[in-house]
């Protein structure tokens, strides 16, 4: 895959960094080129490259205007800036012309870098941006490419035990009238609470029986994202996935297994500071025919263990 800009005045400008995966952590070196082709000699006043990790976040329209504290607490993060004059002002020849450049990971004033990540009112972004200036009548050539972080691991967490369960509709919360649902019982087992970000979670579900026939038994993945201050803060909770596990009305007694992948980017550890928090969870959903709902909320914490 190539990144480029196109500009009638006969020039390209490319990122290209020597790792394909583009996925770094902490302390490494993130090496590549610039590749700069033209049809012919071209004059500049400079060429720049900067990068960045930052923290974005935003609030939802519901917590806007709550409090005025918010509006402090939800500046950008920044947690490493490095700047770069890759070439001085002068004249690249016709042809492709290539210099390689490295940024050492290090952040900003021993700050952490934290997980790549994608989310709703959170994002967490590495980026590479390149300006090739051209003078001042002539707009400068930009060029940007994100790459993936990878935050620091940690021991693996091998003493779990799995997490039973079972619901009923005793079990149930947020039920007016117990007596308008119906009579059912599902169990099963989720294999660990606190899991390998890298590995899938797995577990079963059986339903033991139910009063009325099951529509569809699945499993969603839920992102917690905490913005805020002493003052005050925003929780938001947001669907990442749904994944159907088993349709129709299934077989009484049958073990349905669980797998589930979890995400790059739309995922990461959980992480907890004290202007944000990011936080996950999955739901067991069983769908009714009569499109009833009949949900179990489990709180998952994410890590990535040391290899």
């Amino acid at each position: 895959q190539h990144y480029y800009i196109t500009n009638n005045l006969r020039m390209t400008l490319e990122i290209k960094l020597k790792r394909p995966s583009k996925v770094y952590r902490p302390g490494e070196v993130v090496k590549g080129s610039l590749l700069i082709e033209t049809r012919s000699d071209i004059s500049h006043t400079g060429l720049f490259l900067n990068l960045e990790g930052i923290v974005n976040m935003q609030l939802s329209s519901k917590s806007v205007g709550i409090f005025e504290a918010f509006y402090n607490s939800v500046k950008p993060i920044q947690l490493i800036s490095i700047n770069l004059e890759v070439q001085k002002a002068g004249k690249f020849p016709t042809g492709v012309t290539t210099i390689p450049f490295e940024f050492p990971l290090k952040s900003k004033s021993n700050k952490p870098l934290y997980d790549s990540y994608h989310g709703v009112f959170i994002s967490v972004q590495y980026t590479l941006h390149a300006e090739l200036r051209r003078g001042i009548l002539n707009k400068p050539i930009l060029k940007n490419l994100e790459f993936i972080m990878e935050g620091d691991r940690v021991a693996k967490n091998t003493d779990q035990p799995p997490i039973p369960f079972t619901i009923t509709p005793q079990s149930l919360e947020n039920i007016r009238e117990i007596k308008s649902v119906p009579d059912f019982k599902i169990s099963g087992t989720l294999e660990r609470a606190v899991c390998d970000i890298e590995q899938p979670l797995q577990g079963t579900i059986m339903v033991e029986h139910s009063a009325k026939p099951i529509k569809s038994v699945e499993l969603q993945l839920v992102r917690v994202e905490t913005c805020g201050c002493a003052e005050g803060y925003a929780k938001d909770a947001t669907e990442i996935q749904n994944i159907q596990i088993a349709e129709g009305d299934v077989m009484k007694g049958l073990a349905i297994p669980v797998h589930m992948v979890f995400p790059r980017l739309f995922t990461c550890v959980t992480t907890a500071t004290n202007n944000f928090k990011i936080e996950f969870e999955v739901n067991i959903v069983i769908v009714l025919q009569d499109d009833h709902l009949i949900t179990e909320n489990f709180p998952i914490k994410l890590y990535r263990p040391s290899k």
